[in-house]
C-alpha cells in the first residue's frame, strides 16, 4: 500500500516542482521532510524513484495553506530538496516557485478569482516577507496563455506580476548582515547582502572569470567551486548564520560589467551549481545591492538615485528585469517597489504516491486543484 497525496506539478519562472496543500502533509516537520524526500526521489543523482528532475531547479517543493497573517491570503513554505543528500532545506525562499503560488491558490479555491486580474497576497513563511502576485483571470478563470516571454523558458505565457513588499533582512534580519557593505575574505572583496535572499556578492574577475561564462563552463571548474565554498562558509559565520556547510544559503553571485546591453551581469550559484538563468529572489538582492553605497555591485556599476527604474541583469540564458525604487542612503532602508514580470504553467495534477512505511497519511482531502471560485 502507498499513501496518495494530491499534487499539482507546476513551472514557476525557470523552476519546476510539486505544489502541495499543507493540510495534505504531516504536521510534524521531520515526517514531512521524509515525505518530501520520498516524493522527489532523494537522495539519488537521477531521483529515479521520485518526481524530481535531478537538478536543483527541478527539485523544489511549494507548500501552500490559508494564511492567518494579517494582510495575507495564503502562506507559502518553500522547500529545497537536495538531489544527492537526505536533506530538505526550508531556510531560503524561491522567487521562481513563488510565481506559481498565485495561480495555484486561486485554482485550489483558497483565493476567489476576480474578472480580469486577481491579486494574491502571499506570506512567505521562510523569510516572513509579504509579496503581491497579480494573476491574469479573465472571466474569473486563471489563464496560462499569453504573450509574456522570459529568458530561460521556451514560448510565451500569461504574465504574473510580483511585487516584493518586505524583503529586507529576509533570513538574517539585517540588510548588511556583517554590518558593512564590503568585507575581505581570503583576499577577495565580498558584499554580504540580505534582500529577499541572503547573498555573497563578488567580482567574477577575482576568480579569473569574465562573468559571462555559460553555466556549464562554470560548473566544470571544480577549483572555482572549492574556492567559493571556502569563502561562503566563512561569510556564513560573519553573517551570523553559523555553519552553512549543510545549508543552501547564503547564495553566491559573481558579478561583472554587462556585455549585452543590460545593467549588470550576474552568475548566480545555488550554491553548488550555476543557475541556468537567475533566481527571482537573487534578482531582488543583486538589484538592491546596486543601490547600496559601497558594495561590490555599486562599486562596479553606478546607478542613479531612487527611483532607479528598470534594472536588467544579464544571466546565462539572457536577461531578467526588475523595476526598482529603493533608498539605502543616509541610513535609510526602504524599498518602495521591487517588481518583476514572470510566467507560470500548470503542468500536471493528480496524486503522488508515497510508500506507507514513510507515512501512513491523513484522511485525504479534496484534490489540490478544484476549479476557481469566482468573486462577485
Amino acid at each position: 500500500m502507498q499513501t496518495k497525496i494530491p499534487c499539482v506539478l507546476m513551472r514557476g519562472g525557470t523552476s519546476r516542482g510539486p505544489f502541495l496543500l499543507a493540510s495534505n502533509l504531516p504536521a510534524d516537520p521531520t515526517t514531512r521532510d521524509e515525505v518530501l524526500l520520498a516524493i522527489m526521489g532523494s537522495p539519488h543523482e537521477y531521483q529515479v524513484d521520485g518526481i524530481g528532475g535531478a537538478m536543483p531547479l527541478t527539485s523544489k517543493v511549494a507548500i501552500i495553506s490559508r494564511s492567518k497573517q494579517p494582510g495575507a491570503d495564503v502562506d507559502y513554505l518553500f522547500a529545497q530538496v537536495l538531489v544527492n543528500e537526505r536533506l530538505v532545506d526550508t531556510k531560503p525562499n524561491c522567487g521562481n516557485m513563488l510565481v506559481g503560488v498565485g495561480p495555484f491558490a486561486i485554482e485550489a479555491g483558497l483565493v476567489p478569482a476576480k474578472n480580469g486580474e486577481t491579486t494574491v497576497r502571499i506570506y512567505n513563511v521562510n523569510t516572513r516577507a509579504l509579496v503581491e502576485a497579480i494573476v491574469q483571470t479573465p472571466g474569473g478563470q486563471v489563464t496560462y496563455a499569453g504573450s509574456a516571454a522570459i529568458d530561460g523558458v521556451p514560448g510565451t505565457a500569461a504574465p504574473v506580476k510580483l511585487n516584493f513588499k518586505s524583503a529586507i533582512g529576509a533570513v538574517t534580519g539585517k540588510l548588511l548582515p556583517t554590518g558593512k557593505p564590503l568585507d575581505v575574505i581570503e583576499g577577495v572583496e565580498v558584499s554580504c547582502v540580505d534582500v529577499a535572499m541572503p547573498m555573497l556578492l563578488m567580482r567574477a574577475e577575482a576568480f579569473g572569470k569574465t562573468g559571462h561564462e555559460s553555466a556549464a563552463a562554470l560548473d566544470a571548474d571544480k577549483e572555482l567551486f572549492k574556492r567559493m565554498e571556502a569563502i561562503r562558509r566563512k561569510a556564513g559565520e560573519l553573517m551570523g548564520m553559523g555553519d552553512v556547510s549543510k545549508m543552501v544559503v547564503p547564495k553566491i553571485g559573481l558579478l561583472a560589467k554587462p556585455a549585452q546591453g543590460g545593467t549588470i551581469a550576474s552568475r548566480y550559484f545555488v550554491p553548488y551549481s550555476c543557475h541556468k538563468a537567475h533566481a527571482v529572489t537573487g534578482t531582488v538582492c543583486v538589484a538592491s545591492a546596486l543601490a547600496i553605497p559601497g558594495t561590490v555591485a555599486s562599486n562596479l556599476i553606478k546607478l542613479p538615485p531612487a527611483p532607479q527604474g528598470l534594472i536588467e541583469i544579464e544571466h546565462p540564458s539572457g536577461k531578467i528585469a526588475i523595476d526598482l525604487d529603493a533608498d539605502f542612503t543616509n541610513g535609510r532602508q526602504e524599498i518602495r517597489r521591487a517588481a518583476l514580470v514572470r510566467t507560470a504553467r500548470r503542468i500536471f495534477e493528480g496524486r503522488v504516491n508515497v510508500p506507507e512505511h514513510v507515512w501512513r497519511g491523513n484522511k485525504p482531502s479534496a484534490a489540490a486543484g478544484p476549479r476557481p471560485v469566482v468573486a462577485a
